[in-house]
């Protein structure tokens, strides 16, 4: 393997400390141990950055739909005060 999975400045907040104690644990192993479970690390690793960025891409329609929501319940009052308004009008005409 050429890159050593792991945590760098930027990839600690993807990864639970958890992970980045094991990556420190197997790069602390001797060159025959490491290599041996090198490859199911990295494959570990790069699932936990996956799942993460799918977490917040998540996080992230979700505020979205919730401020859509809000948009929404807001044009749906004024159309109602709306409605009022013009129901009242018509029937002092009447």
């Amino acid at each position: 393997m050429t890159q050593q999975p792991g945590p760098t400045q930027e990839n600690k907040t993807e990864m639970p400390t958890e992970l980045t104690d094991l990556v420190e644990v197997i790069r602390s192993l001797p060159d025959e141990s490491r290599n041996q479970v090198e490859s199911a690390l990295e494959r570990v690793v790069d699932s936990t950055r996956r799942r993460r960025r799918i977490l917040t891409l998540v996080q992230d329609a979700l505020s979205q739909l919730r401020l859509d929501m809000k948009y929404l319940m807001f044009d749906l009052e004024a159309t109602r005060r709306e409605r009022d308004d013009y129901r009242r009008q018509v029937e002092e005409a009447s």
